[in-house]
This record gives C-alpha cells, sequence and structure tokens, in this order.
C-alpha cells in the first residue's frame, strides 16, 4: 500500500477560561440636544448700525453682538447729567437758608427798635409827670412801642414759617436730586443696553435682523440664539426591566455618579466620558420606556445638539460567570458549540449555552466549566478529535482575560 503524508497537528491558540466577575452594559439609541437655549433680545428699541458675529461661531459671555444707534441714548445721558447738576445746585442753595438767615436778622431788627421803645417809654413818663415833657410826646412813645411789640410777634411767626419752608425746599431738592440720579442711571443703562453682548458662551445662530434693521424691545421673534454645547446633552429611553436592574444593583448604586460613553453614528466612541445627571419622573405608558438624560464634555464643540447615536451604560454586574470570545463559538441551525482541548491535545466539539454578551465575548451559562481550555483562533483547520499544537492566546489590548473592555 501506498504510504500516507502525515500531517502535523494544525496550531491553535486556546484560552483557559475562569470564571470572574464583569460588567454587563447596555447599548441605547440616543439623540444630543443643547439643555438652555438662549435668545437674544434688544432691550432697547433703535436700529441696528453694526453686528459683529458670524453666523455659526461660538461666542463667549460678554461678546459683543450687534450695536444699534448710540445717539439718541448718549443725548439722553448728557441731558439727565445736566438735570442732576442743576438740582444738586439747587439743593446746595436751599442748605443756605438765606430766607431765614434774612427773617431773623429782620426779627433781630425789629426786637432792637422793640429796646428802644420802651426806653423812651420810660424816659418819658417821670418827664411828663414832672411837667417837664409834653404828653404827646409820651402818647407817640407808647404807640410807637405797641406796634414795634406787633412787628415782633409778626416777624417771630415769619421766621417760624421761614424755617419750615426751609426744611420743605432742601428735602424737596434732596428728592430732585436722588430722582435725577436715577433717570441719570436709566440712561446710563440704556445706553449701555444699546451695546447687545452674549449672555452665554455657545455656539451663535441666524441673525433675524440685518444692519439697518429696528430692533424693539417688545418684539416677538429674537435678534439670534445661542446655544450652549459644552457640556453637551443625550436623552435615551431604557425599558422598566433595565430601569430595576439598575435600581437593584448595589455596586452600582454605591457610585455617585453613573459614567457612560456616547458612540457616534460612524461606529467611533467619543473621548470624553459623559455622567448620568437624572431620569425623568415617570414610565412612558405608551413604550414601557423610561427617559434619561447626561451630559457630556464637549470642550471642541465637535458634537452638535441634534445627532444621533448609541449611549453605552453599565447596567448590572453578573457575578462568578465564563466568558469566551465570540470568535470561538460556532453556529448551527440555532445550537452553539466551542473546540476545547483535553489533556491529550486533541479537540473536543462542546455545545455551549450563551447569554448576555459581553463586548466582543459571550457569557457561557453551560457546556463549560473554569479551567477548561478553548479554542480561539485557528478553529477552522480542527477535527473533533483530531490532534491539535495548543499555544496561548493573547487577547488584544483591549480586553482583560478575553472580556473586551469598554472604551
Amino acid at each position: 500500500a501506498q504510504n500516507q503524508i502525515a500531517f502535523p497537528p494544525p496550531p491553535v491558540s486556546v484560552l483557559e477560561v475562569q470564571a470572574q466577575d464583569v460588567p454587563i452594559y447596555g447599548e441605547y439609541a440616543a439623540q444630543t440636544f443643547a439643555r438652555d437655549m438662549v435668545e437674544v433680545r434688544g432691550r432697547v428699541d433703535g436700529y441696528i448700525e453694526k453686528r459683529l458675529f458670524q453666523v455659526g461661531a461660538d461666542v463667549r459671555a460678554g461678546q459683543t453682538l450687534y450695536v444699534l444707534d448710540l445717539r439718541p441714548y448718549s443725548a439722553d445721558v448728557e441731558k439727565a447729567k445736566a438735570d442732576l447738576a442743576q438740582s444738586e445746585a439747587n439743593l446746595e442753595f436751599a442748605k443756605k437758608q438765606v430766607a431765614l438767615i434774612q427773617a431773623q436778622a429782620n426779627l433781630a431788627q425789629a426786637k432792637a427798635n422793640l429796646v428802644k421803645a420802651q426806653q423812651d417809654v420810660a424816659r418819658l413818663q417821670p418827664l411828663v409827670s414832672q411837667e417837664a415833657a409834653a404828653k404827646q410826646d409820651l402818647d407817640n412813645a407808647l404807640d410807637a412801642l405797641e406796634a414795634n411789640k406787633a412787628n415782633v410777634a409778626a416777624l417771630s411767626a415769619n421766621v417760624d414759617q421761614t424755617r419750615l419752608q426751609t426744611r420743605t425746599n432742601i428735602d424737596s431738592a434732596a428728592a430732585q436730586v436722588a430722582s435725577n440720579r436715577a433717570l441719570l442711571r436709566t440712561a446710563e443703562l440704556n445706553l449701555e443696553y444699546a451695546t447687545i453682548n452674549a449672555p452665554i458662551s455657545g455656539r451663535i445662530g441666524d441673525s433675524l435682523i440685518e444692519v439697518g434693521g429696528l430692533v424693539s424691545k417688545t418684539a416677538a421673534q429674537p435678534l439670534t440664539t445661542i446655544v450652549p454645547l459644552d457640556p453637551i446633552w443625550v436623552r435615551f429611553k431604557v425599558s422598566e426591566a433595565e430601569y430595576l436592574a439598575y435600581q437593584n444593583s448595589k455596586e452600582i448604586q454605591r457610585s455617585t455618579t453613573l459614567p457612560i460613553r456616547l458612540i457616534l453614528a460612524d461606529g467611533s466612541v467619543f473621548p470624553h466620558e459623559g455622567r448620568i445627571q437624572n431620569a425623568l419622573n415617570q414610565v412612558d405608558l405608551k413604550t414601557g420606556t423610561l427617559e434619561i438624560q447626561g451630559t457630556f464634555p464637549n470642550p471642541g464643540h465637535t458634537i452638535l445638539p441634534g445627532q444621533f447615536g448609541r449611549v453605552r451604560l453599565r447596567i448590572r454586574d453578573a457575578k462568578n460567570v465564563i466568558v469566551v470570545p465570540q470568535r470561538a463559538v460556532q453556529e448551527l441551525q440555532s445550537m452553539q458549540s466551542v473546540f476545547t482541548v483535553g489533556p491529550d491535545n486533541r479537540a473536543e466539539a462542546r455545545n455551549i449555552v450563551t447569554a448576555d454578551r459581553v463586548g466582543d465575548g459571550w457569557i457561557v451559562t453551560e457546556g463549560l466549566k473554569p479551567g477548561d481550555k478553548v479554542i480561539v483562533e485557528g478553529v477552522q483547520k480542527v477535527r473533533p478529535g483530531a490532534p491539535v499544537q495548543p499555544t496561548s492566546y493573547k487577547p488584544p489590548r483591549t480586553t482583560v482575560r478575553g472580556v473586551p473592555r469598554l472604551s
């Protein structure tokens, strides 16, 4: 008989499986959105003289966007300054109390005249009794005394009235100063508002009014809008059962914030890790899902509102399970199997039952036990019962014991 050629056993890479704890991740359709879009509106009326931004550009808080015609507001400021200066001068004049001082001087003179009249009467009375002076002179002196008394009384009342009026004038002048200061501040604010600045940082939209257009503080539509992009928000929905599984996972609950990753429409993974921020307060009765919202740092503003992708989220931990790479699993007529290598270095087919997918691996619930050596590479060259040349499987850097890390 003709001798048959003996082929060497095919080389295969094997993974010795061990029971381990692995995190289970879910992926959910998601859409990005901006949480706090701001409308830019005019706070005063006026015609636009300058527009100082490009549509779609990134702007910073406080950056000047529009400049209205400043002339009427500058004129209002100058008038308010003049009115304030006049009212301050009126206040200073009122404080000098000129009318009160004059009234007090008149009263002092009247009192001096009264004293002289009293002295004249006192001098004439003994002379008349001695017939050394005419009685008519005494009568005239008595009349003058009464007149001076009446004059002092009248001027005393005038001083009191003038003092009250002076206090009123000072208070009124001070109130006018305060009012004019407020009017000046209002005029200065209106002048300030005629330069329209960005209230927040973000990406600015289209300008709905151009140079030469009239801005009205009561207009229904805004001048433009600004969308904050850092952080960027994302919303996605999970089933009620998945939400309950998360709530029942004590290990995950111990984390103060739950990290999430964003897979973009082209399959790439957004480099920045996000965080769950909140969940809506009720399950959607139509879909049986709960909306969850999270945020991602977006320093380069590469993610825009309205983009679609998938959120990858750790939902629970699988305890003491065996995981094999997907490439090691054979599927035929809804049956799954792997090849293992026995102590005699011969291949053996094993039917298995899998559960959750973990990255590029499957959790095996039946058919394997810790210590089994599963063929990962070279499966296509293997026949059941045939000898093989096993070497240790070296998983990619992104995996730990055959379980891909979340990147």
